[in-house]
């Protein structure tokens, strides 16, 4: 199995890579790495269809490197060392006795006529206790049931499918005296795909030549194919790859789930007739239908976490409350819109082509990211929907794609918000000697037609409307640490806000001069009009 070194100072931890692993300070990471030099989102490692590990630099403002050289992407060997910051990364995967891909080959076998007959899997009982006089025989018995009980506990809990290939192997080579094996699991076109190979010796260099015969024969049937001999077993007459390499004693097993045929399990003998007998058939049928129903549940786990990570990435876009809609089948995001009335909040940075000007683009990235992760977390706070980002602006809906209640107060509560965090998240970068951010922010309330648009292969959900123009204008006419609202927002919330009346605005695209109003706070309950008293926003 795959695993990552993280060492840092003195400290040396170890973490097992799955098929998709983030790293950085942040703790949503799969791997947190506390380093002040590292970014929260620092990089991915992914395993690809072939099973390599792939380093990926999420534009890190301090990079990753490889033997001293900044990288975006790397495939990672056994023993590669990745720096992060003042932190060492050790990437380990000893492939013990894999490479199936290199070390299986399926041979041409003849068609299926050349078979002589039907090769079925021989059941057989096992013979009651009371009929059994040979001590050796029950004794032999006892360790097939126990080791097939084994098997049972070793696979049940395992739901990574690289560890659990492993293990089936392991049981069965307990199971019965077999000098090689492999797994192979059915591909998207039906085909037989090696994907783990067992050797007794612990070779690697061995070469296994599986007959397109035989596979056909199993995976057509639905039934093992079990052979005392095969080089001269009549029924293998026709499959020149098991004669040419003399093997003496095979089984080949399908692992069905229910009628599903997930795969096939090889076993062979290289040396002794007569290897494999009916009951080790019997035995090895059960097993195989044990590992079929743990390598489901291995695939389920794996879509529940490809579909985990899908819902993490929508919880980026939309609120969590809104994805366990979607998630659910409550909610449908698709092609087209509907007329709705929603708040629109437009956020837009004062100065920021100016304060960029002469900067690295990876620090601007990195200061863009820091500045989004604390305005969309506040959005979210507030029911919001985060409609895009346009380069340093912030878009965001109140009552789309799901109505909220009271979406304009609490759009406007969520701009006094995001002013506040704002003063926090200066005061951090003014300790570390950074400018600080100064915004804007815009609020319109109308109607708008929202749903998604594009084509059939990229979809975008948004909003669409003269109101939504309104409200893209507001943000201009708000200077540094101002909230400006239309008369059509105000009309919602004015008993609920402190807010001063400005001289009407004339805005590009309409003909008349629109009111607006600068929004200073929130009116505490039971507070007398007028009072120009600072009140907590009340999130959703």
């Amino acid at each position: 199995m795959a695993k990552l070194i993280v060492i840092s100072g003195d400290e040396r931890q170890e973490f097992e890579l799955g098929a998709f692993n983030t790293l950085g300070r942040h703790p949503d990471n799969t791997i947190q790495i506390l380093d002040r030099i590292i970014s929260k989102e620092h990089a991915q490692i992914q395993r690809s269809g072939d099973g390599r590990f792939l380093l990926r630099d999420l534009r890190s403002l301090n990079g990753t490197f490889y033997r001293g050289e900044r990288v975006g992407e790397h495939y990672l060997s056994d023993g590669d060392e990745v720096t992060m910051g003042s932190t060492r990364l050790v990437f380990v995967d000893k492939p013990s006795q894999q490479e199936p891909m290199h070390r299986v080959t399926i041979a041409p076998g003849l068609t299926e006529s050349h078979i002589r007959q039907r090769i079925q899997a021989q059941t057989g009982d096992f013979i009651p206790e009371r009929q059994l006089a040979d001590e050796k025989v029950l004794r032999r018995d006892y360790e097939r049931l126990r080791i097939g009980h084994e098997l049972a506990r070793a696979v049940g809990s395992e739901l990574d499918l690289e560890k659990l290939l492993p293990k089936i192997l392991d049981k069965a080579f307990e199971l019965v005296g077999a000098d090689r094996g492999a797994i192979l699991l059915i591909d998207d076109r039906g085909e037989p795909v090696p994907r783990y190979v067992k050797t007794r010796s612990g070779k690697s260099d061995t070469n296994i030549v599986l007959s397109r015969t035989v596979l056909a024969e199993v995976v057509q049937n639905r039934a093992a194919v079990l052979s005392s001999d095969a080089t001269m077993d009549s029924r293998f007459s026709g499959a020149h790859s098991i004669i040419m390499q003399g093997i003496r004693s095979t089984m080949t097993l399908p692992l069905l789930y229910g009628t599903e045929l997930l795969g096939l399990m090889h076993l062979d003998s290289l040396f002794t007739s007569n290897a494999f007998t009916e009951k080790d058939l019997q035995v090895c049928t059960g097993m195989a239908s044990q590992a079929a129903i743990a390598i489901q549940n291995a695939r389920l786990a794996s879509r529940i976490e490809k579909e985990a990570q899908t819902r993490a990435q929508i919880s980026r876009l939309i609120p969590a409350s809104v994805v366990e809609q979607v998630v659910k089948g409550e909610l449908v995001i698709e092609k087209g819109g509907r007329l709705n009335e929603i708040t629109m909040l437009f956020s837009d940075i004062r100065g920021f082509t100016t304060m960029s000007d002469g900067r690295p683009p990876e620090e601007v990235v990195q200061t863009l990211n820091e500045y989004f992760e604390v305005m969309v977390d506040v959005l979210f706070q507030f029911q919001g929907t985060l409609d895009k980002f346009v380069g340093d602006e912030i878009i965001g809906l109140f009552g789309a794609p799901i109505s909220i209640d009271d979406g304009p107060f609490k759009a406007v509560a969520c701009a006094l918000a995001m002013m506040h965090g704002l003063a926090e998240f200066n005061r951090t970068r003014a300790s570390e000697g950074l400018p600080e951010i100064k915004i804007g922010i815009g609020i319109n309330t109308g109607k708008v037609i929202t749903g998604s648009i594009g084509s059939t292969r990229a979809l975008q959900y948004t909003a669409i409307g003269d109101a939504m123009n309104v409200a893209s204008r507001l943000v201009n006419v708000a200077t540094a640490g101002e909230v400006i609202i239309s008369e059509n927002t105000y009309l919602h919330v004015a008993d609920r806000i402190i807010a001063d009346a400005l001289p009407p605005v004339r805005v590009k695209g309409k003909a008349d001069e629109l009111k607006v109003y600068r929004v200073t706070a929130l009116r505490p309950k039971g507070a007398a009009a007028g009072s120009q008293t600072w009140s907590e926003p009340t999130k959703a």
